[in-house]
């Protein structure tokens, strides 16, 4: 070939490419809403710890360049500037950040952070998942809003994997009565609209709070001796022997069987709180407190 047209010829193939590559992407967020991203965002800011996490299991924390207060796993995060509280977002921190992508909650965030933010011309990305199975699907949605979609989508297959193991181990047990304690004073627990809910579920238990109106119910004792919950799951952060104390004091009404049996027992918030990836690892151990006779690899 005549070295004098390689280079006009493949300036011309690059001339032709380039508005194909810089292409903007649209995508729909999970509150339908139109989210326009200009190229593949590389400095994303996350509005929620969970998001945090999320971000991080797919690989990219390096493109994280601002988190929430309490975006503290992994450990590296905690080394992110913080942007605020997730239901208190410093906007103008988030804007001198000079983010090319913003992933939002609809479960904390505020509408108006939201709306200030794009009104900066910033896109926000928003998801909503309620569920295990919903948590999954963002992942992958947020992998595929990142240009990694099939690394993320073989990432999150390995948690299904994992789910799908706990729903077989349980499928054909009794479904003993659970109370979630995620208060001991007031005693609260939750109701069927949670993800708590969700997960006592698929770990082959009974949620004794489900039918409650609200969805963070307060309980009377005398109701809870009343029902006479057959596993009691105390949510606990571990914070100075507070939650030990607590779970001593169930063993003062014998008259419940969970208490007769000695199954009152811990779970890391953590683990069940957050609609993120770890959660999997939060129902494998409910699977294991409310069932403790299943075994899986």
């Amino acid at each position: 070939m005549d070295k004098r047209f390689s280079i006009p010829v493949v300036l011309g193939i690059l001339l032709f490419w380039q508005p194909l590559c810089s292409q903007a992407r649209v995508f729909h967020d999970a509150l339908g809403r139109k989210v326009t991203l200009a190229s593949v965002p590389y400095r994303i800011v996350s509005l929620a710890p969970s998001i945090t996490e999320m971000i991080y299991f797919l690989g990219l924390g390096d493109r994280l360049v601002g988190v929430t207060r309490f975006s503290s796993f992994p450990v590296e995060a905690r080394k992110k500037p913080r942007v605020g509280t997730y239901m208190d977002i410093n906007v103008e921190k988030v804007v001198t950040l000079d983010p090319d992508l913003v992933i939002a909650t609809a479960d904390g965030n505020r509408r108006e952070d939201v709306e200030m933010l794009e009104e900066a011309g910033i896109p926000v990305y928003v998801v909503n998942p309620r569920r295990i199975s919903q948590i999954l699907e963002a992942l992958e949605r947020v992998g595929h809003v990142c240009a990694v979609g099939p690394s993320a989508r073989e990432r999150v297959d390995s948690l299904r994997r994992r789910v799908a193991q706990v729903k077989e181990a349980v499928r054909e047990k009794d479904r003993p009565l659970v109370l979630l304690v995620i208060n001991n004073k007031p005693l609260m627990s939750v109701n069927r609209s949670t993800t708590h809910h969700d997960v006592i579920e698929l770990a082959g238990g009974r949620n004794l709070a489900e039918d409650q109106p609200v969805t963070y119910p307060r309980l009377s004792l005398e109701e809870v001796i009343r029902r006479g919950p057959e596993v009691i799951i105390i949510s606990s952060m571990d914070r100075g022997g507070e939650h030990e104390r607590a779970r001593r004091e169930w063993f003062r009404w014998s008259a419940i069987p969970a208490v007769q049996k000695g199954r009152v027992h811990f779970i890391k918030s953590d683990l069940i709180d957050r609609a993120a990836p770890r959660i999997v690892k939060g129902l494998e151990e409910m699977a294991r407190l409310i069932h403790p006779e299943i075994t899986w690899h």
